[in-house]
């Protein structure tokens, strides 16, 4: 079945037909997916009617099958994260989810959390605020861009965790460099010391094949509009059952009566339903290809072009060089060359749409390529040929 689903990997004309049912701007070659990927188009004109007929039943909708609808769709997801339903619910996108996790647990002064410096900024930034509001301490690893081994990462989480530490939040993927980390393993190491584990999925959910309970994780929030190709303003929080009634919900709903029940973190006011009932329509455009043949699709495209770069001179690859620790997202650096240089020069040179990324911290310095199913290998070949000649004039 592998042999069969590499080879597929590989066939141009499966993957045409895919591509087909997508708009591409003719402008550019679209290789930043990972911020936002288009809707398919299938699934853009199934949003757009869920948006007339909203708007057309308007409050009797609303107050008689909203509910109904959402929970239906809430089925469908948990089944795509291989979770309970009672462990899911719909949010606007990672960030949601994860802070509402962050903010949610009942901090003393003192506590410590664990993190890495290539964790978003946009979480690290929360656990600061949680410093500020509750002096807890944060203790920030960095991580290896090519570890030895799983052991390798696991140590150094391992090192940063003391008596005190009470969460330690993960990247499944890690969104500068496309780098997958041992999550299962982390997990483990984690519980074996008393600590629970939160874990970023922004990058992962529907890029790879996984359940998410397989990963042990107590916590894990995703964005819907990355890599499953929703409309934007989707994603979800998953939090194991028996992890629920500690956390305090962010906003108040005057239906939250049962503290064990999660959809007591999901109070969203009146909000744009026709956006999460749009999830079922992604979810089976996503089956129609399928999770592992999209997966080896996305890492057959990623290790094409970079097989051809990482060599050459003044190029610097910020992936991992071990194909099974990385998927779509690559990053790539030129010595002497800035990131936004970089991507100015690709865009306004050779018409290819990229994201600079130039952190410090993290140690990344380059563009973020990712490659989503409607990409090709010859739309790859123009940015071979784009970095080889921005490294040759470096």
């Amino acid at each position: 079945a592998h042999d069969a689903i590499d080879r597929l990997a590989q066939e141009e004309a499966f993957w045409a037909a895919v591509r087909a049912r997508y708009r591409l701007k003719p402008d550019y070659i679209n290789l930043e997916s990972g911020y936002y990927s288009m809707q398919a188009t299938p699934v853009l004109e199934a949003f757009i009617a869920k948006v007339r007929e909203v708007n057309y039943h308007a409050s009797h909708y609303m107050r008689t099958t909203q509910v109904a609808d959402k929970a239906a769709v809430r089925d469908k997801l948990a089944a795509l994260a291989g979770c309970s339903p009672a462990e899911l619910c719909i949010t606007r996108n990672t960030t949601e989810s994860m802070d509402t996790v962050v903010a949610g647990h009942d901090w003393k002064a003192g506590d410590e959390a664990v993190m890495a410096e290539q964790d978003y900024p946009h979480m690290l930034a929360q656990f600061r605020l949680m410093a500020r509001r509750y002096g807890i301490a944060n203790k920030v690893v960095s991580l290896p861009i090519d570890p030895r081994s799983d052991d390798e990462i696991v140590q150094l989480y391992a090192g940063a965790i003391t008596p005190r530490t009470r969460l330690l939040m993960v990247s499944h993927m890690v969104n500068i460099t496309g780098q997958i980390l041992p999550v299962r393993k982390i997990a483990d190491m984690a519980h074996a010391r008393g600590v629970d584990v939160l874990v970023d999925g922004a990058h992962a959910f529907a890029h790879f094949e996984y359940r998410i309970p397989d990963l042990g994780c107590d916590y894990y929030g995703a964005s819907l509009h990355k890599w499953l190709g929703c409309p934007l303003g989707a994603g979800i929080l998953y939090v194991r059952r028996e992890k629920i009634a500690a956390l305090w919900p962010v906003y108040g709903g005057h239906q939250m009566t049962d503290d064990a029940d999660i959809m007591k973190l999901n109070h969203t006011g009146t909000h744009p339903v026709h956006t999460d009932l749009a999830i079922e329509d992604a979810i089976a455009f996503h089956d129609m290809i399928g999770t592992r043949r999209k997966e080896a699709r996305l890492r057959y495209l990623q290790n094409y072009w970079t097989s051809k770069v990482r060599s050459l001179p003044n190029v610097v690859m910020n992936t991992p060089a071990d194909p099974a620790r990385s998927c779509a997202i690559a990053n790539v650096g030129i010595t002497g060359v800035t990131p936004a240089n970089l991507a100015k020069a690709l865009l306004e040179e050779h018409r290819i749409w990229t994201v600079p990324i130039d952190s410090e911290s993290a140690r990344v310095h380059g563009v973020r390529v990712t490659p989503h199913v409607f990409i090709r290998p010859q739309d790859l070949d123009a940015l071979v040929k784009a970095i080889q000649t921005i490294a040759r004039a470096a």
